[in-house]
């Protein structure tokens, strides 16, 4: 059971700083972008005189125990009547960082020249009142130049270039941006059977994985008499794997695409191993016992034998669900995985795998 006070959940915006919700959803991964909240309450005043003064698009920051969680802005405002007495109120909203994620890019000129990853990041971000991309990671050498492609997003972008340097991107508590690297943060503590695990499960799968990876030139072979010697760029096994099972990748782009695919048979190996271990648990707190909120991309201790898992082992938290309600309390849902499952996918982009000592893969 947790040892410590989770704290109150807050919300500031339209002036105000609200508690007292009964209902609390907020989910935050790195693989979910924006982040976003769906908070509840019982409207404690007639609908003339309502006790809320906020609307959608204001800026608002929900915090957990004075701490914040999520930097945005309030999508939804929704009024609702449950029964014939009950008058309650929902809000929703996103991470600011959703201007990015929905909106297209905008650069003067469409085309950006002698900038890194970071920098472009920070260019398309700057567009934005008080929203940037952090990282405290290195991004690489300067792009001689990249060009916007009309419609696209910001964040699509910024994803494909944070591939290419083999980074995570994701919102932070702050609304920003940041690249990272997988397991960059550590949790105070772990998870614990028999002490602040609620329910787990986790699942263990090969249906996704392949015996053998094979990186190929062409799809077919027009010169049976030579075998796959002038196809066959790569070949990657996955030992796990104890039946034959091939997955084969096409090559992209010419010789450049040449190189990505080697190295996607290594990445496809290592993924997909890495996601055929997927840990779910529900905890009892908001926090580890050192009193620090569950942050995606922080590497987590798993003390969990029923489950079949090793002794000391150590995953990285992919999602976290922040949640309260009448019926279940205050819990936390957690889904972990390792490391590897996080791996960037190589990418091929025109004009940039072929820098001197410079390739988007792993």
């Amino acid at each position: 059971m947790a040892d410590h006070d989770d704290g109150e959940l807050t919300i500031k915006a339209g002036g105000q700083e609200l508690a007292g919700w009964t209902e609390v959803d907020i989910i935050r991964g790195v693989e979910v972008c924006p982040s976003l909240f769906h908070i509840a309450m019982t409207e404690k005043f007639a609908a003339d005189s309502p006790s809320v003064v906020m609307a959608p698009g204001d800026p608002c920051v929900v915090s957990i125990g004075g701490e914040p969680v999520i930097t945005g802005y309030v999508d939804r405002l929704i009024p609702q009547i449950r029964g014939k007495t009950q008058h309650w109120l929902a809000v929703e909203g996103r991470s600011k960082s959703q201007d990015m994620v929905d909106c297209s890019a905008e650069w003067p000129g469409g085309q950006i020249k002698g900038s890194s990853v970071l920098e472009i990041a920070k260019k398309l971000a700057s567009v934005y009142k008080d929203l940037t991309v952090e990282g405290a990671v290195d991004t690489g050498p300067p792009l001689p130049q990249f060009n916007l492609t009309i419609g696209e997003t910001a964040y699509s972008i910024i994803e494909r270039l944070a591939r290419f340097r083999k980074l995570l991107i994701y919102d932070l508590p702050n609304g920003n941006l940041t690249l990272a690297q997988a397991g960059k943060d550590k949790m105070g503590s772990g998870l614990k059977q028999g002490e602040n695990i609620q329910d787990a499960q986790c699942e263990y799968s090969a249906d996704q994985r392949f015996s053998v990876y094979e990186a190929f030139i062409t799809a077919t072979d027009t010169l049976f008499d030579i075998g796959d010697g002038g196809n066959l760029l790569a070949k990657e096994t996955d030992d796990g794997i104890k039946r034959h099972r091939l997955r084969t990748m096409i090559s992209e782009g010419g010789a450049l695409g040449n190189d990505v695919a080697k190295q996607r048979a290594v990445w496809e190996k290592n993924r997909q191993a890495g996601r055929s271990q997927t840990m779910t648990a529900t905890v009892d707190s908001w926090k580890d016992s050192g009193g620090k909120l569950w942050t995606p991309n922080a590497s987590i201790p798993i003390d969990a034998p029923a489950l079949k898992l090793p002794e000391g082992i150590t995953w990285v938290i992919s999602q976290v669900r922040f949640r309260r309600s009448l019926r279940d309390g205050t819990t936390a849902d957690l889904v972990i995985m390792p490391k590897g499952a996080f791996e960037p996918e190589p990418i091929v982009l025109p004009g940039l795998n072929g820098l001197p000592g410079e390739i988007g893969t792993k």
